[in-house]
């Protein structure tokens, strides 16, 4: 009984370390914008690691983001670019780079851009895969700021 009673106490703590650590990793996952010399950035990452999942660029002014997704489905093609359930769509030619990169450009005055910029949603899909960028609410300020530096 005491033999169970311990291998259970001890599985319960690993399982709560488990937990934890999940749940800490989690957390560090944020949105970080980058401005001052050279390109504005706007990247969903642990801060401090080479770990991305998104990132918006562009040079000040252009009046174009690109946008790039790591490590998901999508392969190099066509793709369709929709914000707020489809309420506004675009396509463009995605083009995929090293370490599971795809990447695409979108004119930060097209009605898409200005979906994802009022509501944080954006969804990328080639084919019959998709895959979504989300920015919470506490770090749409960002999004508009990047959007303001970014417009021609």
């Amino acid at each position: 009984m005491t033999t169970t009673l311990t291998a259970l106490m001890a599985a319960t703590h690993l399982a709560f370390a488990v937990l934890s650590g999940a749940t800490a990793q989690a957390a560090a996952w944020t949105w970080t914008l980058y401005e001052g010399e050279g390109p504005v950035v706007l990247a969903n990452e642990v801060p401090d690691t080479p770990q991305l999942k998104a990132t918006l660029e562009c040079t000040p002014g252009s009046g174009v983001a690109r946008v790039s997704v790591y490590g998901g489905p999508l392969a190099a093609g066509i793709a369709t670019v929709t914000s707020q359930g489809g309420s506004a769509q675009a396509q463009t030619e995605a083009q995929t780079g090293r370490g599971g990169k795809l990447s695409l450009a979108l004119r930060t005055d097209h009605p898409v851009f200005g979906q994802f910029v009022a509501s944080g949603d954006l969804t990328i899909a080639v084919g019959d895969q998709h895959q979504d960028v989300e920015i919470e609410a506490a770090h749409l300020a960002k999004l508009r700021r990047f959007a303001d530096l970014c417009s021609g």
